[in-house]
């Protein structure tokens, strides 16, 4: 019997055993399935309604004027162990400053009548200072915190068991280092110069507690070896902390390079001309250098510090308002330790006094705040934006963040 052909209703019987046999494996197409569309169940009114036109714009979150730009910073510390570590540190500050105040007034009825004050107490206040300034600096570091702060009160505690010269002196060199740097590292970025001169009061008082510190461990030093010392090592730390957080060497660029060779002239030339001066110069010129800070000294109490001046209060000033903008601001601030270590070894000098310190502290603090003002306006006149209104505008703008003062950078 012949086949069915394809003019039949059943069609062709090939064709039907060829529309039923499955596909070839390797004929397959290896596509992902697409995943079904699950479609709304809306009425052919309600999707004539719908036009690209009403769809919604996708919004765009802008930062409104006068905040800063957040990101995602750690919290720091806990509040409680923060607490601890600032009652440490208030405590230690307190027994040196009672036993300050009793190296005064030595002569004093009341005093007297209060009861003697132990000769340990300057000792252990200052163990106190240099262990929680360790740790404080090692958390804002994001250093190893309690190995920092064991270190710092094992040798510490070795210098006034032990005695001698060289442990109490290397104590209050190690005080004099972590104090100078930890006031560099807890400022904050500075919009303004107001702002900027808080950030430097704020370093100045950390270098006046270490100061304290330092000297209660009584060292036996030559003034100026032990404020080279304190000085060399100190910038050698900041600038390896700062390497990190101004991304190296590479993120400069050349108005960072320029900044960096002009304060590293400016502390080259400072130090080596007084030592040059001091050393090999003209015996007439000597003198009448000398003839005018006695000068000076003997009408205002004090002379200032030529490397605080020059250098550190103005970097501390500027470089925490160039950080509100740019993070090579860093490298400006840096040189923020030319300030916080003159200012941390200035009771050590056996010839000095409390009133002499504090006298030259607040002079050079003043000075440099005002230098520091002249390069800010010089940074805007040149960088910023032009004209008043345009200032205010870009310091009630976005800028860059950093993390809280006691946050790790």
């Amino acid at each position: 019997m012949s086949s069915p052909t394809s003019d039949s209703p059943r069609g062709s019987s090939r064709g039907k055993r060829a529309a039923e046999r499955p596909p070839s494996r390797l004929r397959r197409a290896r596509r992902p399935r697409p995943a079904p569309e699950v479609t709304p169940d809306v009425t052919p009114e309600q999707t004539a309604e719908v036009t690209p036109e009403a769809a919604p714009e996708p919004v765009v979150a802008e930062p409104a004027a006068g905040r800063t730009l957040t990101t995602d910073f750690p919290d720091g510390p806990r509040r409680s162990l923060l607490a601890l570590w600032f009652g440490v540190l208030v405590l230690g500050t307190a027994a040196l400053g009672w036993a300050a105040l009793n190296g005064l007034f030595q002569e004093s009825q009341q005093l007297s009548q209060i009861g003697p004050v132990p000769g340990w107490l300057d000792g252990a206040g200052a163990v106190a200072v240099v262990t929680a300034l360790s740790w404080l600096l090692a958390t804002r570091t994001a250093g190893r915190a309690i190995v920092s702060a064991g270190l710092a009160l094992a040798l510490g505690v070795a210098s006034l068991l032990v005695g001698g010269k060289v442990l109490p002196t290397g104590a209050s060199v190690m005080t004099c280092v972590v104090g100078s740097v930890y006031a560099v590292m807890v400022t904050v970025p500075a919009v303004t110069w107001w702002k900027a001169v808080r950030e430097a009061l704020i370093a100045v008082l950390v270098a006046a507690v270490t100061a304290f510190a330092a000297v209660g461990f009584e060292p036996t030093v030559a003034t100026e070896r032990f404020d080279l010392a304190a000085l060399f090592l100190a910038l050698g730390l900041a600038f390896t902390i700062v390497y990190r957080l101004g991304a190296g060497l590479h993120g400069l660029g050349r108005r960072g390079m320029f900044v960096v060779a002009a304060g590293l002239a400016v502390l080259v030339v400072t130090l080596a001309y007084a030592e040059l001066l001091r050393r090999y110069g003209a015996q007439s010129f000597v003198s009448s250098v000398l003839d005018f800070a006695d000068w000076t000294a003997a009408r205002i109490g004090a002379f200032p510090r030529p490397l605080v001046v020059l250098l550190g209060i103005p970097a501390l000033v500027w470089g925490t308002h160039l950080r509100a903008r740019r993070r090579q601001g860093w490298w400006v601030c840096a040189f923020g330790v030319a300030a916080t270590v003159p200012l941390a070894t200035g009771l050590v000098a056996p010839d000095s006094s409390y009133v002499e310190a504090a006298l030259r502290a607040a002079y050079s603090l003043v000075l440099g705040l005002v230098i520091g003002y002249v390069l800010i306006r010089a940074d805007l006149a040149l960088t910023g934006t032009k004209g008043r209104g345009g200032r205010r505008a870009e310091e009630a703008g976005p800028h860059r963040p950093e993390p809280r003062r006691f946050a790790e950078l």
